[in-house]
């Protein structure tokens, strides 16, 4: 959890910045709860082994112990940005011990932290981490699921998710379907990390902010997040149908298409036609 927080978006300095409202000493005087926890960090040591084989023959061990030093440009009084996502993510697994932390939990987190501690009003800035957090534990009610192994194979789970996007793609464009099962290139290799972690691994956070702006002001966002990546792939698709297994698992796990507007479009485009050829309604939010 330490190590993964702190590699959020690492093309960007805001996670290792020091944070304005770190938490504060309690009244009787005692350590804060981010400097306890940075000294049980310190106090752990990376450990390696060489095995080396002597002259009489034996072998010999010899470690080697390092310090971490993560924390040097920080003041005791300091707190970064990352850290407070590790501390949020820390309450939560304690929470919910059922489901504990996942590997990518960061990544659904990190998006929201950050919209609330830049915010423009200070107050909001202020009350980011407990803001965080309850919309944190809000938005992983609805997808905890998805991180959860027993349940993959479930209505819920992600593999039932993978299983609609192809039918969705199947449905929307047969030849693009029949190509990517011709080269066996199966759902899981790209389209686990799509649905799992909202795309929040796909694009740079500016662009993640605008998918997710509006993934959530719909009142089907999981439905159109579903609509949203055989987007990608459709806007893909000539690049898809030209290259080979090799290439095209590299565009599909390296998205080239950065203009999230272009997604957006292309999947209100595809719902609005599903919803005609089932006769359905057509719900959702216009993308402007």
């Amino acid at each position: 959890m330490d190590s993964i927080s702190r590699r959020l978006y690492p093309d960007m300095c805001f996670f290792q910045r020091p944070t304005d409202y770190p938490v504060k000493m309690d009244a009787s005087g005692n350590i804060t709860a981010a400097e306890y926890l940075r000294k049980r960090i310190d106090r752990c040591v990376l450990k390696s082994a060489a095995v080396v084989k002597n002259r009489s023959g034996g072998w010999n061990i010899s470690g080697v112990s390092r310090k971490r030093t993560e924390y040097e440009n920080l003041s005791e009084s300091e707190e970064a940005h990352w850290e407070v996502v590790e501390r949020l993510l820390f309450i939560y697994a304690k929470l919910n011990p059922g489901q504990a932390y996942v590997q990518g939990m960061n990544e659904i987190i990190g998006p929201i932290y950050y919209t609330f501690s830049t915010d423009k009003d200070e107050t909001f800035r202020e009350h980011a981490e407990a803001d965080t957090f309850l919309c944190f534990t809000n938005l992983m009610g609805e997808i905890r699921d998805r991180f959860i192994k027993h349940l993959d194979e479930s209505a819920s789970g992600i593999v039932s998710s993978m299983n609609n996007l192809m039918d969705l793609l199947k449905s929307t464009d047969h030849v693009l379907w029949t190509c990517l099962e011709g080269m066996d290139l199966k759902p899981q290799y790209y389209s686990f990390r799509w649905l799992t972690l909202m795309l929040s691994q796909e694009f740079a956070l500016p662009e993640v902010l605008r998918l997710w702006d509006s993934l959530f002001a719909d009142a089907e966002r999981f439905d159109f997040l579903l609509y949203i990546c055989c987007s990608m792939l459709v806007l893909i698709r000539d690049q898809l149908l030209e290259g080979d297994f090799a290439t095209s698992m590299k565009l599909l796990q390296n998205y080239p298409n950065p203009d999230i507007h272009k997604i957006l479009v292309k999947a209100t485009q595809l719902r609005k036609s599903r919803q005609i050829a089932t006769g359905g309604s057509v719900t959702g939010i216009m993308i402007g």
